[in-house]
């Protein structure tokens, strides 16, 4: 009898940089050992492609996302080596898209280790694409100094690196019968806010109630709230390297309300 088939697997072809696709696996490996948030299966490893379990997709719940809160606050405590270390396997600099995603070798402060690596290159590259002009990325430049500083109202909350996704948008969060499962992650060691940070950047379905419960599973640090834009500024310096358009002016904007902490 004809029909549709059952397929099972997904194939993502290898329109990224060579040994992308590795990292990534690597990442979700890493990020399942921790035994919290669900991720893609992966079913192997080629290097032309990355064959994917495939996931069934239904529409997001509220409790499901409650789920997903307190289920990504154990992936956060399970933990990584420094701010900036890779998953294991991965040798040098991970990547974010098409761009390189710059890895740590020695323990360095989360503020050091987020302006010298998650903002200042990218600020460098959409410099070059003209997403931001001078007077905008000085206004990065001066929150890239008060990380490197120190600067508690900056840095407040990186304690200890958490095991992050690292490129935690709304679409990267697929919902399933059994709830969300992650896919294409950036993963590393990083300040858990990041992700949640992210999260709130494109949206997520019930988003309010996976923040509270992750709150209620593992606590945030005074002042949350107000560091978002802090956090929203690396993916958003990477959306104007890659795209353009107004992500330049959107970063400058998160730039000037984090210098207002």
């Amino acid at each position: 009898m004809g029909g549709v088939p059952d397929v099972k697997e997904f194939v993502k072809r290898a329109a990224s940089p060579p040994g992308a696709l590795a990292a990534e696996a690597a990442g979700l490996a890493w990020l399942a050992e921790a035994g919290g948030a669900a991720v893609c299966a992966v079913r192997e490893v080629r290097e032309d492609a990355l064959v994917l379990e495939r996931v069934q997709e239904v529409p997001a719940t509220a409790a499901a996302a409650e789920d997903f809160g307190r289920d990504l606050a154990t992936t956060h405590a399970a933990g990584a080596d420094r701010f900036g270390a890779p998953p294991p396997g991965v040798v040098g600099d991970a990547w974010i898209a098409s761009l390189p995603l710059p890895m740590t070798h020695d323990p360095e402060p989360w503020g050091t280790f987020y302006a010298q690596r998650r903002l200042e290159p990218y600020l460098r590259a959409a410099r070059e694409r003209g997403a931001v002009d001078a007077a905008g990325a000085a206004v990065v430049e001066r929150v890239c100094a008060r990380l490197a500083d120190g600067d508690e109202a900056l840095v407040a909350g990186a304690d200890r690196p958490a095991r992050l996704h690292g490129d935690l948008w709304s679409g990267n969060v697929l919902w399933s019968p059994s709830g969300a499962v992650l896919i294409d992650c950036a993963a590393h060691g990083g300040h858990p806010e990041t992700d949640l940070a992210m999260l709130e950047l494109f949206g997520l379905p019930h988003l309010d109630r996976a923040l509270d419960a992750y709150v209620e599973a593992a606590g945030t640090t005074d002042g949350r709230r107000e560091r978002v834009p802090l956090h929203q500024l690396h993916p958003l310096l990477v959306h104007a390297a890659l795209f353009g358009g107004g992500y330049g002016a959107r970063a400058v904007r998160a730039a000037e309300r984090a210098l207002a902490l």
